[in-house]
């Protein structure tokens, strides 16, 4: 496995595969990685010919009282992890070669950027469209692999993609959980005992609502306020959002009607945590 730091060596490499007629799949992260990641690696190794994971904690999703700063970093484990998932090549830049002196291009998707993570985190989705369109130009990857976690991003970039004629496929993979149901993420890494335990909330509040759609439950709006009650219930739980929208293309809805997204952020502590499920009435 190689490990590439510069967008020159990158592009030579990209151009190689490319004139021996392999397919790419990318899987971008930010590193600390987790089973989560490794398993949209293990994706990636069964429908590409090369695997490139980038590694870049970009700046520029992060807003500024937010943790760019304490966000944990380990090339070395990650490395290590990386190779056991197959994966062919870590792209690793640093900062200043993504964003030279002078950078000043960024990409806006409107609409769908503007509820969710996009309403509580201002410019997040302006920094997340920019780098992934770089790393995008950069590797030129045939499919790129996200998690289902993130759905907002997901659907933010599936639109950027279609609207720019991007020539990726993007694929979602299911969200990868802890036996007790917690979402895997990095930020869980900076939960303390009583705070992992209290943020299985998240995971119970999205089972209720599943039970709730089940039972023949239709009125969004119910649905929503019974899942901020048991959110509330934890006294360690504070509600960034809890949202339910049409589901892709997150709009508002009355009555659960096909399929929905439940989407939740909930501090708990000082860590911010995200979770959603797909509802179908």
């Amino acid at each position: 496995m190689r490990i590439i730091e510069t967008i020159e060596e990158m592009k030579i490499f990209i151009k190689q595969a490319k004139a021996k007629g392999l397919s790419v799949g990318l899987v971008p992260t930010m590193g600390s990685l987790h089973e989560g990641h490794l398993t949209l690696m293990r994706q990636a190794k069964k429908q590409s010919d090369i695997v490139v994971v980038s590694i870049f904690v970009n700046p520029t999703q992060f807003g500024p009282n937010e943790d760019y700063a304490k966000y944990p970093r380990d090339l070395s484990g990650d490395s290590v992890q990386a190779g056991t998932a197959g994966v062919d090549v870590i792209f690793h830049p640093q900062a200043q070669e993504m964003y030279p002196k002078g950078y000043s291009s960024f990409i806006e998707i409107d609409g769908i950027t503007q509820k969710l993570c996009g309403l509580s985190r201002p410019g997040h989705f302006r920094g997340v469209a920019t780098v992934v369109t770089k790393l995008f130009n950069i590797i030129q990857p045939d499919i790129a692999f996200f998690g289902q976690k993130d759905a907002q991003q997901v659907l933010v970039l599936k639109r950027m993609v279609s609207d720019l004629n991007i020539n990726v496929v993007i694929e979602i993979v299911p969200i990868v959980r802890e036996k007790d149901g917690l979402a895997m993420s990095s930020r869980n890494a900076f939960l303390s005992a009583e705070e992992r335990s209290a943020a299985l909330v998240l995971f119970r509040s999205l089972q209720l609502a599943k039970q709730l759609v089940a039972r023949g439950d239709v009125k969004v709006e119910d649905i929503r306020q019974q899942v901020v009650a048991n959110i509330q219930l934890e006294e360690m739980a504070q509600i960034d959002y809890v949202e339910i929208y049409s589901y892709p293309l997150l709009e508002t809805m009355d009555k659960m009607i096909g399929k929905a997204l439940l989407a939740l952020a909930v501090r708990i502590g000082k860590t911010r945590l995200i979770d959603n499920i797909i509802l179908e009435g």
